[in-house]
């Protein structure tokens, strides 16, 4: 699986941590070339520096996601170096779980922007590219929240249903090109997802909920790795996946 995975271009947002992060290892040492955007550009420096003194290719790129300029700027900065992008991922997401009753408006706000609206300027920025080489692989990241809603999830779930359709949209449309897309939903896994909670007590509960069952970021990339390593006749659309001791 490895060998086709080998020297592809790939872009992954919300790269200096998390599923990012253990994406980028992963994909590194399988002979992929990566392109890192996230806000933490030190961070993401630091990462890049680690997987070059290990034998890897890899760029870092200052992104936010809620910029269209910037993730264009990330894109055709692979492009750029690199002459083309294989693989799109756009991972970057943030979870601040309420109930709706607390009107906790901002951080509606700040879902669909990145959550959502996020995923949208990813694709916007590398589509072109994707048209042009008539091969591409675009991977969005849901959540098994974006299968079923729980309580002080709902804002959450909605953006994350959203992906699910928007990414069903694009499979449809993307075929003239020879363009594959997955959707990944990921359950508990360890990440700083539930740090970007705002409320106490939700963040409390989200911090045991994820101690009691997630499992490491590495099950992610593992998916990914699956995903973009098979041939390009199959196109893997969809993967929802959970720790075996997680029941919601």
């Amino acid at each position: 699986m490895s060998q086709s995975i080998q020297g592809k271009v790939v872009v992954i947002t919300g790269a200096s941590s998390g599923l990012g992060e253990a994406t980028a290892r992963l994909l590194a040492a399988r002979g992929a070339r990566v392109v890192l955007g996230a806000r933490r550009i030190e961070r993401l420096r630091s990462l890049v520096e680690d997987l070059v003194r290990q034998g890897g290719q890899a760029m870092a790129v200052a992104t936010d996601v809620t910029d269209r300029a910037q993730v264009a700027n990330l894109v055709d900065s692979a492009v750029s170096t690199f002459g083309r992008v294989d693989v799109l991922i756009n991972n970057a997401g943030l979870m601040p779980h309420s109930p709706l009753e607390r009107l906790k408006v901002d951080d509606w706000e700040r879902m669909v922007d990145v959550n959502l609206k996020g995923v949208l300027f990813g694709i916007a920025a590398a589509l072109p590219h994707m048209q042009r080489q008539k091969s591409g692989h675009i991977i969005n990241v849901s959540s098994v929240a974006g299968h079923k809603v729980g309580a002080n999830g709902a804002v959450y779930s909605a953006t994350k249903y959203a992906v699910r359709a928007l990414s069903e949209g694009l499979r449809q449309e993307v075929k003239p090109w020879n363009i594959r897309s997955t959707i990944i939903s990921p359950g508990a896994v360890a990440t700083e997802l539930p740090g970007s909670a705002t409320e106490a007590d939700i963040a409390q509960g989200l911090y045991e909920f994820y101690d009691a069952n997630a499992i490491s970021a590495d099950s992610f990339a593992r998916c990914v790795e699956f995903a973009i390593g098979q041939p390009e006749d199959m196109d893997v659309n969809e993967i929802l996946f959970r720790p075996t001791r997680q029941v919601y």
